[in-house]
């Protein structure tokens, strides 16, 4: 029987190969150390998705940031809405107010057709005039007689009709005399101070 070839190598004086010595085996803590390691990158970070579109998460200061501007946000909404409501209310008492005084003042204008005197008088920062007859002019520097506008035309009515469109809407009055004020406060009151009406104003 012929000797195995790995029997004749070790005749001829060739040594067996060593076994390589085998360390103790590791703990399983140890094993588990060793996986947890592999998991990681090379820069140390943990492997794994990032955060989306690679920006790192919000801070608690950047989410407290975002409900302050959300609140306030909310809150000039709210206040812009409220303005709004307001002036629509506003805008509608108005209009009723103007309907009530229509209502008050029909065919109870005194303006004469044949008044040929200009009375002047001082209506939302403007000079104003309405013409009237010479005895309305006396009545209505005395205090007896009124101006209001409506619709952009000046009537000219008694002293108890102006105070009811006064308490109805008070923008409406345009001339109301105090027979007890001094005269220097109506420089337009007396005839001689009368503007032509030629005159640019």
């Amino acid at each position: 029987m012929t000797d195995s070839l790995r029997d004749q190598l070790l005749g001829l004086g060739f040594k067996p190969t060593p076994k390589p010595k085998q360390g103790p085996k590791p703990t399983p803590a140890q094993a588990k150390k060793s996986e947890a390691g592999r998991g990681k990158r090379a820069d140390g970070r943990r492997g794994g998705k990032p955060h989306a579109g690679g920006k790192p998460g919000r801070t608690q200061e950047d989410i407290d940031l975002a409900k302050a501007y959300a609140i306030r946000a909310q809150r000039d909404k709210d206040e812009r809405i409220e303005a709004e409501r307001r002036k629509q209310e506003e805008a509608r008492l108005r209009r009723e107010a103007r309907a009530k005084l229509a209502t008050l003042l029909e065919g109870k204008a005194l303006n004469a057709e044949g008044a040929d005197i200009a009375r002047h008088f001082e209506y939302g920062g403007k000079i104003k005039r309405i013409y009237v007859t010479s005895d309305q002019l006396k009545a209505l520097n005395a205090g007896e007689l009124g101006v209001l506008q409506q619709n952009g035309r000046y009537l000219l009515v008694t002293a108890a009709l102006l105070a009811e469109a006064e308490a109805v809407f008070a923008p409406s009055v345009a001339l109301k005399v105090d027979p007890d004020a001094p005269a220097g406060d109506d420089p337009y009151a007396d005839p001689k101070y009368q503007v032509p009406d030629d005159l640019v104003w």
